[in-house]
Formats: structure tokens, sequence, C-alpha cells
């Protein structure tokens, strides 16, 4: 636990610095988490945090902004994401310290330079109390609740729901409303991406559920896609997948692909292997009891 303990300090200090750094030297705030600071700032004044087009995030994302909305920009964004990186690698070092080469995966790396949440989002699949992050960050978070739900954090959910419509009760209208400016894609809808539903070959491996609904949801950049890499399990799953996200990293050192072409890059450069991982990957004993039964019902495991 020591060990696991410092570890994860160390990868969020490392995170947290140069994710700061990056915002400092850039000039961007505190990066996508500004909007979530900003929208803290108008509820504590009292002022309807939709009064500009840019802010597309449910009020609850004001919430996880309240601890940081007094410091500086930049620091709150260094500090946001620091965190995250910590939380999200202490839960993947319950089964030891293969899982920590996800932090080598490009939109790792992507989400760092904007201070965004993938990080903190994956960190709800081990602590059930963070599947309040879907208020945040829904098109994110949506695919991972789905397939960790637990008790305490549904609870959590409904509470952190009912306190933000005390607050602002018309913040859903506002911020659906809000919605109409988001520019994205659906990966299963760019091509290829309908080759992945060939992952249905595989739906007793929990994974494939997970793999597909996060085709079928909206992202915006190659950030979105860092939720995947709770997939592979194996060194080699890993390293091989965190190898060909690069891909789409060289290609826009020389090309600013289009949102077409962004669909495309990610559904090549990490759906596709996300989706050859668990086609070769070997059933598991607990898949093949349920092949056998049909009445044992899958479900990920989480800590807490």
């Amino acid at each position: 636990m020591r060990m696991r303990l410092v570890i994860s300090a160390l990868i969020g200090l490392i995170a947290g610095v140069l994710c700061w750094a990056v915002l400092a030297r850039n000039h961007q705030e505190a990066g996508d988490f500004r909007w979530a600071i900003r929208a803290a700032q108008s509820l504590l004044l009292r002022e309807n945090p939709y009064n500009t087009p840019m802010q597309r995030y449910p009020v609850p994302a004001a919430f996880f902004a309240l601890p940081f909305v007094r410091l500086p920009m930049e620091t709150a964004g260094g500090l946001f994401f620091g965190l995250s990186s910590a939380v999200l690698a202490f839960g993947l070092t319950s089964t030891g310290y293969t899982r920590l080469f996800i932090f080598l995966a490009f939109p790792y790396w992507s989400s760092l330079i904007t201070a965004q949440w993938p990080p903190l989002v994956m960190a709800s699949a081990f602590f059930p109390l963070l599947i309040v992050t879907v208020l945040a960050k829904p098109q994110n978070a949506l695919p991972v609740v789905t397939t960790h739900l637990k008790k305490s954090g549904v609870v959590a959910t409904v509470i952190l729901l009912g306190v933000s419509l005390l607050i602002l009760p018309s913040w859903p209208r506002l911020w659906i409303h809000q919605t109409g400016y988001y520019q994205h894609f659906v990966p299963f809808y760019v091509f290829p991406g309908p080759v992945l539903l060939l992952v249905l070959a595989r739906r007793k491996d929990p994974d494939a559920a997970f793999l597909f609904l996060t085709a079928l949801l909206p992202q915006r950049w190659f950030y979105d896609a860092f939720v995947l890499w709770l997939i592979p399990k194996t060194r080699q799953e890993i390293l091989a997948t965190a190898f060909l996200s690069w891909v789409p990293a060289l290609l826009r050192w020389y090309h600013m692909p289009t949102n077409v072409e962004l669909g495309q890059w990610t559904v090549l450069w990490f759906y596709l292997p996300m989706l050859f991982v668990i086609l070769l990957r070997l059933p598991s004993e607990q898949e093949l009891a349920v092949g056998k039964t049909g009445q044992e019902e899958l479900r990920p495991g989480a800590i807490g």
C-alpha cells in the first residue's frame, strides 16, 4: 500500500507540474478545466453560468472546481490534472504495476496539455464514488459508469444531481441548448467505424460492451479516447496499443485534420487496435463459465 501511494503521488506530481508548465507557457489559463472553474465562480456569484456559448459543461462540473476557484488558473489546471492522474494510478496498481504503462498512450498526453477530464473519468472504474463524474463529462463517463455500476456511486450521483437542481433548476435545459455548439464526431459513424460491430462476437467479454458503447458517443479530440486504455490488461496489449496511438500525433505534426479525418484517425489508431485486443484475447475462465451456464452476469470489479 505504501509503495502504491508513493508511486501514485509521484505520477501525480510529475503530471501536475508538466500540465501547469504547458498551460502557463501557452497562456491557456486552466485549459479545459477553466470552464468548470468559471461555472463555479458564476454559481458563487449567483449568476447564470451559461451566459456564454463557450460554456458547454453541465452544472455539476462546477462542484469539482469549487476547491480551485481561488487559485491562479494555471495552478488550478495543473493541480486538477495531477490529482486526477494520481487517483487513476492508485486504482491501476490495485492488481500490480503493469497497467501504469497506459500513461504512455498519446491520448493521455493530449489530455495533459489542456487539463482534460479523462484520467478522472477512468478512475471511476476503480472508485465507485467517482461515478459522479458522469454528471460532469457524460460523453466520456457513460461507458465507464454503465460497465462499473456500484450502489454507492449511484447514490452519490443522485445526491449530486439533486443538489445541482436545487441550485439552478433550469440548468439541464440551458446545457442542452449549449450542446448545439459542440463540434464532435461519433466513432461508429466514421468509416471504418462500422467494423467495430465485430466486437459483438465477444459480447460475453465486458470490455466488448465498453468499446461498443464508447464508439457510439460523441467525441471532440484525441484525448477523449484515453478511456479506451481501460481495455488492455497485459503488458503486451498496453504497449502495442500505446505505440500505435502515437501515429495520429505524427500525422497531426504535418497536417491539421478535418473533423472527418480526426474521426478516421481515432478509429484507425485507437479503436481498431482495441478491437483486435478483445478479439485475440483468450476467453477467461469466468467468461467460459458464463458461456456454459448462461446465468452469471459479468461485471468488472471495482475498489471501494
